[in-house]
């Protein structure tokens, strides 16, 4: 079979081939009872769409006998196009997954474009990586520092409003930090290595500290009223729990007065965070507008 066959199959094994390139491309794996799961099929039904897509595109996909599951082929070319928005979606909120086609909507709306958005086989790289829990080499592209090879452990992808992250440990610094996914080139997933335990998610004590914030009308600002409509406030207040290492991105996003005397001036600024302290030990509170660390 070829990719120009494609139309000749029915909608619903289309989505399943589509969902059975994501998870190789993304995950770098796939069991016959992903699909089972997924689409509320029989085994044999699930069979016979595996064998179908090695039939479509038979260097995509390889049966790893070991760990007893199909596997990222070495010479995998995507048969579906995927645009950014649907597989970021799908990685994040688990739903887009079938084939990338241009669907209808049901009411007329538009979305802002963003600006950017990360190379599709870099970002398969990485989730590969946290998915499979494995170490990531990459090429680095930092402002202050320039070009660098760096060796990190990451664990979860970022959506800053502005740009995509992914969180991991950074074997050269020895810290976790923040990696903008477009600044990276020439990602290996390490298949031989393993994380270590200072490494995990659990260890990272930005990443695990949840803070809790109290965002209210901006004092300035006209009508609070109208803005307690706007955010679904409840008694005059949003009430948030974040966790510290996105707190500052959130913050940023939502153009939130952070200074302890509600100063900064502007129609953007709606709202103001009441206590500023909720911070204090926030390494990316300097993203925030206005936050001054108490200390300064």
């Amino acid at each position: 079979m070829t990719a120009e066959q494609l139309p000749t199959l029915s909608q619903a094994q289309r989505d399943r081939l589509a969902f059975i390139e994501m998870r190789l491309r993304f995950f770098g794996e796939i069991r016959r009872q992903d699909i089972v799961e997924r689409f509320d099929i029989q085994s044999a039904a699930a069979t016979r769409d595996l064998a179908l897509y090695k039939d479509l595109a038979s260097h995509n996909i390889d049966y790893d006998a070991k760990a007893k599951c199909y596997v990222l082929g070495d010479g995998f070319e995507p048969v579906f196009e995927f645009p950014p928005e649907r597989v970021l979606a799908w990685l994040t909120q688990g739903f887009g997954d079938g084939e990338p086609s241009a669907l209808k909507c049901a009411v007329v709306s538009e979305i802002p474009s963003r600006l950017t958005h990360p190379d599709l086989d870099v970002l398969a790289s990485v989730t590969r990586a946290i998915h499979l829990c494995r170490p990531l080499r990459i090429e680095y592209h930092s402002i202050s520092s320039g070009r660098s090879t760096r060796e990190i452990a990451p664990f979860a992808l970022i959506d800053t409003g502005l740009r995509w992250h992914v969180r991991a440990f950074d074997r050269k610094t020895r810290e976790f930090r923040d990696f903008v996914i477009t600044r990276i080139k020439r990602p290996v997933v390490l298949m031989t290595q393993s994380i270590a335990e200072h490494e995990g998610a659990d260890q990272d004590i930005q990443w695990t500290r949840i803070v809790e914030v109290e965002i209210c009308p901006h004092p300035d600002q006209p009508r609070p009223e109208v803005t307690e409509m706007d955010y679904g406030m409840s008694g005059g207040a949003l009430r948030l729990k974040l966790r510290a290492a996105t707190a500052g991105y959130v913050l940023r996003k939502w153009s939130v007065d952070c200074s302890p005397d509600h100063h900064l001036r502007g129609h953007e600024f709606r709202l103001w965070l009441k206590d500023p302290l909720a911070l204090y030990g926030v390494k990316n509170a300097v993203l925030a507008p206005g936050y001054r660390s108490p200390n300064q």
